[in-house]
């Protein structure tokens, strides 16, 4: 693959608990570990935060391609990414993600197809694909 686009962010100071910035500056922001992995949390964001974000983002923009392939207009759609994270076997740490999609003025059959689609285009889903387990759901 040849990309169109490469971002870059360098994470700099105490790893969760650190500093992360994109390479223009447009991302700059604090870390802060949540309470529920031992940190102080806080308003501060953390890297699960930060790809929930750009799941959901990468997501929509997915389903609004596939929908106009298949000349449906949609209107008031969202996606909400939850991210988890937690301990697998042997001292490692692993990822969830559950993703919801809230797809409007369209019956359920073809909302569920929609969703598979996207699911299908999406770089985020295709990068997590038989690593992640990503639940899909309508809401």
């Amino acid at each position: 693959m040849t990309p169109l686009y490469t971002a870059s962010a360098t994470a700099s100071g105490d790893g969760r608990s650190g500093h992360t910035r994109s390479s223009d500056g447009v991302l700059d922001l604090d870390l802060a570990v949540p309470k529920e992995l031992g940190g102080p949390g806080g308003p501060l964001t953390n890297p699960e935060q930060l790809f929930a974000a750009g799941y959901a983002a990468c997501f929509h923009s997915a389903l609004k391609t596939v929908a106009r392939k298949e000349k449906i207009t949609l209107t008031d759609t969202a996606v909400t990414v939850d991210v988890g994270i937690g301990p697998l076997d042997g001292g490692r740490f692993g990822l969830t993600v559950a993703l919801e999609a809230e797809i409007p003025g369209v019956d359920e059959a073809t909302a569920r197809k929609l969703l598979d689609a996207a699911h299908q285009v999406c770089p985020y889903s295709n990068a997590t694909r038989g690593n992640i387990d990503v639940t899909l759901t309508l809401a």
